[in-house]
């Protein structure tokens, strides 16, 4: 096979100049507009080959001093790999240096990438000074004939080589024939390759300064969840939530949600926004998020109250002994001193015990059990100065009478102020077009849809549908969660259950939890996070304010 020059006027592939500009020109705009690496690879190479006419031809990208091939295409072979084929290319990566750092100039893509120059080869069965063994050993085993090649260096705005693009066998556009890349082709394909190059580099420094946003984020919560053994990976645990909650929303047909719908964008927004829901945590102080028992400060205040019982019980053993010496030993009313302080003695410990159980904090603590620990804060203490002092201090009184939780109703405060701090935080930084609602989608998930949430009170109405997506993946992740002082995990059907109520009560959407239910997003959780005693047998029928579809 003989190469054969052009026509005049035209490029090898036989289209004027002007189309050609004209071509160079829409790709160029297509190729700024791609953000997928995979697919801006594959179109760079395409678009070589159809300005040049090319038959083949292959992209190497520049990775550790080796030339990795990405993209190999032969249009006549029928060969396509790399890129979207899916198909591995199978040849080593070319190093641009041997182990004693000698440049490998016998390579021909290594040589443009060391050099920076474009190589144009008319015939490479007679070039010398390359090394063609490889190409001659494929053309013998496809009965190929590898001839004229075209390999130019991709060059980023810095003038740095990111990778090499060869164009093989150009062919005249009529007959067909092998002929040499002309200079116009290769003024064409080098402009090309320049923007190609530019292309792909700003497509790789979006994704690292992606890569780096997103890493610091995980840095600032892996920051939070160290705060707290009790709360550790709820920062992590809600995003992956609020996308699977989400993603069943998108995919639904029918119903109120049948006109959501998420764009690549619009997911990569919601994943900020969840990664970022807790942020304002990092102003919390750590007393009050790692506050595991209701007396607990810098150390547990409920041995203070065990030393007092102890105090409590000599004192009434003094007051016993007192009375023994009065009344003398043997006597009736010496039984009835010993009974009298074997009573009061069996009392103090019980409610020793009593204290001790409501110190750890319950989900909800009766008014009953609220009196009594009224009650054993007005017993009565000797000081050191023979003055009574009441047994449990204001302070004390009010932690172990908490309702809840261990938190009072200040340090709850504080608790809820991060939802100001995270919406103050994130309100302040620069948000990109495409990022702009992070602020709304991370600040709304402890809104309520009935207006009685907090910071701002907002109702549904107000809100969109993924800050009320991240409010029903917020809630199910705490009741499920197995690292809260004052709780064992739920199970899913108690979570469920509970979920339900909050349905009724205008807590959650209720669009957003029928499909929470129907679509067992909440399964598809658990078997990620939750441990196997808490996946239980889930009966819809019997969820609260679930709206069964037939």
């Amino acid at each position: 096979m003989t190469a054969e020059a052009p026509k005049p006027g035209l490029d090898s592939g036989g289209h004027s100049l002007i189309t050609s500009l004209e071509y160079l020109n829409e790709v160029g705009i297509a190729l700024s507009q791609e953000k997928d690496i995979t697919r801006l690879l594959e179109s760079i190479l395409v678009a070589a080959k159809r300005i040049t006419n090319a038959d083949g031809g292959t992209l190497y990208r520049l990775i550790d001093d080796k030339l990795t091939f990405e993209i190999v295409m032969t249009d006549s072979l029928g060969i396509k790999l790399g890129g979207t084929s899916g198909a591995t290319v199978p040849f080593y990566p070319i190093p641009l240096h041997d182990k004693d750092g000698n440049p490998n100039y016998s390579m021909i893509a290594a040589y443009a990438a060391l050099t920076h120059k474009t190589v144009n080869i008319a015939d490479a069965y007679t070039e010398e000074g390359f090394d063609f063994s490889g190409t001659r050993n494929f053309d013998k085993k496809t009965g190929y004939r590898s001839q004229s090649f075209l390999t130019m260096p991709m060059k980023n705005h810095e003038g740095e080589v990111i990778g090499v693009l060869q164009l093989l066998n150009a062919r005249n556009a009529e007959t067909g024939r092998v002929i040499t890349f002309t200079a116009e082709d290769q003024r064409l394909a080098e402009s090309l390759a320049s923007q190609a190059a530019i292309a792909l580099t700003n497509r790789l420094l979006i994704g690292q300064l992606e890569a780096l946003f997103e890493s610091l984020i995980e840095l600032i919560n892996t920051a939070i969840d160290d705060k707290s053994p009790y709360t550790g990976g709820h920062c992590k645990r809600v995003p992956t939530l609020t996308m699977m909650l989400a993603e069943a929303a998108a995919a639904t047909s029918e119903g109120p949600l049948k006109d959501f719908t998420m764009t690549e964008r619009d997911r990569y927004e919601l994943k900020i926004a969840g990664l970022l829901h807790d942020c304002g945590k990092i102003t919390t102080p750590v007393h009050v998020v790692d506050k595991a028992t209701k007396l607990e400060t810098i150390f547990d205040r409920i041995h203070l109250i065990d030393a007092r019982f102890d105090v409590l019980i000599g004192q009434a053993r003094i007051h016993l002994l007192e009375g023994l010496l009065r009344v003398g030993p043997g006597t009736a009313a010496a039984s009835e001193l010993e009974a009298a302080y074997e009573t009061l003695r069996a009392q103090y410990l019980s409610d020793r015990e009593f204290l001790r159980r409501q110190n750890v904090g319950v989900e909800r603590m009766s008014p009953k059990d609220q009196q009594r620990v009224d009650a054993i804060a007005r017993y009565r203490l000797l000081a050191d100065t023979g003055e009574e002092i009441q047994f449990l201090t204001d302070d004390e009184r009010l932690n172990l009478t908490i309702p809840y939780g261990t938190l009072t109703p200040a340090e709850r405060q504080i608790i809820n102020y991060h939802i100001v701090a995270t919406i103050k935080m994130l309100e302040a930084l620069p948000w990109p077009r495409h990022l702009e609602k992070v602020p709304e989608y991370a600040g709304g998930h402890h809104e309520r849809m009935d207006g009685k949430g907090y910071p701002r009170g907002l109702t549904r109405e107000q809100m969109s549908v993924q800050a009320r997506i991240m409010g029903i993946a917020d809630i199910f992740e705490a009741l499920t969660a197995k690292d809260r002082p004052y709780k064992k995990g739920k199970t899913l059907s108690e979570s469920l259950e509970i979920l339900g109520k909050f349905r009724l009560s205008g807590h959650i959407d209720a669009d957003l939890f029928d499909v929470f239910v129907r679509e067992r997003v909440y399964l598809r959780y658990a078997e990620e996070f939750l441990s196997s005693d808490q996946i239980d047998t889930v009966d819809p029928a019997k969820i609260p304010g679930y709206r069964q579809t037939n």
